[in-house]
């Protein structure tokens, strides 16, 4: 219907998985990508998420007309917007993860803390360097996954 919108629902959020993996792909895999992000410091890591959160909020409300105010909301946030952000970094953080992109790229970063009550062990300088990696690649993934409805 020609100027209607229909409210956010699970295929809008399967449009956004498959636009933000399609962008997010390339940057995960790019050896620069990584380089970028070891040398960014937090503040850089912080102004990235800003610019995710802002060509988000920009390409759904401002570039598609949307109105937020007509949308449900978390916590006063769109859900469609929660949504896109949470589809952006994770499609990042799970193609990073699923092509082993931290070992490849960051196999001579150390700074291991080992939590003993879990056995578990968790190098936090990887965990940084992939965070920043991860937030780099929103920033394309992000544009996948709200135009997403747009080219399916």
């Amino acid at each position: 219907m020609v100027g209607v919108r229909r409210r956010f629902a699970l295929a809008d959020t399967a449009q956004q998985v498959v636009g933000g993996f399609l962008l997010a792909g390339p940057f995960v895999v790019t050896e620069e990508v990584w380089v970028l992000a070891r040398s960014m410091s937090a503040l850089q890591g912080f102004l990235t998420l800003v610019i995710v959160l802002t060509v988000g909020y920009g390409t759904l409300y401002k570039a598609d007309n949307r109105d937020p105010d007509k949308e449900k909301e978390v916590g006063g946030i769109p859900i469609r917007f929660i949504s896109l952000i949470t589809v952006s970094y994770l499609s990042v953080f799970i193609l990073a993860l699923a092509f082993d992109a931290p070992g490849t790229f960051l196999s001579d970063v150390s700074g291991t803390v080992v939590f003993d009550s879990y056995g578990l062990e968790l190098d936090l300088a990887v965990l940084g360097i992939t965070l920043k990696a991860t937030s780099v690649g929103a920033v394309f993934s992000v544009i996948g996954a709200a135009t997403a409805d747009t080219l399916f």
